[in-house]
């Protein structure tokens, strides 16, 4: 797949480590570490053994200990399809560890009915030694590979589907069968990691997967900007991001992904703070934001 992603990798640096009160409840909670210095050596051992499965500057920059999912501005949305659909499935794609999956579950996603995926298998095992876990006692159904790969090209539903989507998703090894079954997709650092075209491509797979139920939802963040265009960030090394701006991202989904005024897209653009970029060199990098962003069909 064509990436944007760095090819080095920058010295691991316990500085960026930071938990805001929320997060900080959150892992105490999950980890059963109640230290605050002995939780925050736990999170770094973790990360060193994920850092060296693969460099992303999300472990680098313990992005993971994020809740990002509940930054979405339809979150509330997302927790009500849980009650009221009965059987809605929630797809997380990028799970990387799975801290949002399990924000979710601790908000009312039935785990049975939930499943998650990345490219790296590493990932997710490295999730079970970060919260202190293991496929018993959180089984929520993984799914490891390559989305490209995982999901085969199909046009989105736009009628409810007569065939029952699969009972067992622990027995999955492709999201294919869950196409037109899923209610909700959240993820989040993942389409600024491809150019354009595969961005598309991406958003049209996620497309074949969502139920044609009104308020089904597709939603996430990732690198944004005021003008779509390439943008030049140095992680290390100069790295072209393509990111979307508003305008583009609304018109990707609405008429190119989906029929013409079949969903509604709800972003919002906000700029990074300097305090927050101070972990990344400014050299040629300029103004950074993060695109927040909602699909939802009508």
């Amino acid at each position: 797949m064509t990436s944007v992603v760095s090819t080095t990798k920058p010295p691991l640096d316990e500085e960026f480590y930071s938990l805001q009160p929320e997060e900080l409840q959150f892992f105490k909670l999950h980890t059963r570490i109640d230290d605050d210095q002995e939780l925050k050596s736990h999170i770094i051992d973790v990360q060193q053994k994920a850092y060296e499965v693969y460099g992303y500057p999300c472990i680098r920059l313990f992005a993971f200990t994020r809740l990002q999912i509940t930054t979405s501005m339809i979150y509330d949305h997302f927790k009500e399809l849980a009650r009221e659909r009965n059987g809605a499935v929630y797809l997380e794609l990028g799970c990387c560890f799975g801290t949002d999956v399990r924000k979710a579950v601790d908000d009312g996603w039935p785990i049975q009915n939930i499943i998650a995926s990345d490219l790296r298998k590493e990932f997710w095992e490295h999730g079970h030694q970060l919260f202190r876990s293991t496929p018993t006692t959180f089984p929520v159904s993984f799914v490891g590979g390559d989305a490209f790969e995982l999901i085969a090209p199909h046009a989105p539903f736009y009628e409810e589907l007569k065939t029952a989507r699969p009972v067992d998703l622990q027995g999955l090894t492709s999201l294919t069968p869950l196409q037109g079954h899923v209610s909700a997709i959240h993820a989040s650092r993942l389409f600024h990691l491809f150019d354009e075209e595969r961005q598309l491509e991406l958003a049209r797979l996620f497309g074949s997967l969502l139920s044609p139920l009104p308020g089904s939802v597709i939603f996430g963040i990732h690198g944004g900007y005021p003008k779509k265009g390439l943008r030049v960030i140095a992680i290390g090394e100069e790295v072209k991001m393509f990111c979307h701006s508003p305008e583009s991202w609304k018109e990707l989904w609405d008429g190119q992904v989906f029929r013409k005024g079949s969903v509604r897209v709800e972003t919002r653009l906000e700029k990074v703070s300097r305090k927050d970029l101070n972990h990344l060199s400014e050299a040629g990098m300029g103004e950074f934001y993060d695109m927040f962003w909602a699909v939802i069909r009508l």
